[in-house]
């Protein structure tokens, strides 16, 4: 089983992410089997990917990440800084959303192909290449809406 990295990052105190779709504890059973999408623990507390993205809406915060390059994302591909990629706790994985910067309307398409962030009230990591984009430095307040799901339909 893959296992999650750990961003860097600044911690700013912030808003809890305001969220249009209801959550449980525990999720549907999963349809894509993959590792990445099963329950996983990271510090302690465990998170439970969604069995599907469809009609996934929400605001929060939004950072970035870059200095991971080469690493490898939750899905086991290599990380590209410069790439249009995201991570994100609980959406399934690979999932293609749009983030918006609410302080400019800037928008960009991105995959999550890996978990996190893991600091308090972030919503998404984007890659540098995707946070530059939209104008993202440092934290910004985004609105991530549900694409559409990449992954392979048995």
């Amino acid at each position: 089983m893959l296992f999650v990295f750990l961003f860097s990052g600044c911690s700013t105190p912030t808003k809890t992410p305001t969220s249009s779709v209801s959550r449980t504890k525990q999720a549907a059973p999963y349809k894509n089997n993959a590792s990445y999408n099963r329950p996983y623990k990271v510090g302690g507390k465990t998170y439970y990917p969604m069995s599907s993205a469809a009609g996934y809406r929400e605001k929060g915060i939004a950072s970035w990440y870059g200095k991971e390059s080469g690493n490898r994302t939750a899905m086991g591909t290599r990380f590209n800084p410069q790439g249009l990629t995201a991570a994100h706790k609980t959406l399934p994985l690979p999932t293609k959303v749009r983030v918006t910067n609410l302080s400019n309307g800037r928008t960009v398409d991105v995959v999550v192909n890996d978990r996190g962030p893991f600091k308090r009230n972030r919503l998404i990591d984007l890659s540098h290449g995707a946070a530059k984009k939209i104008g993202l430095h440092g934290l910004g307040q985004v609105r991530v809406e549900y694409l559409e799901s990449l992954a392979s339909n048995p």
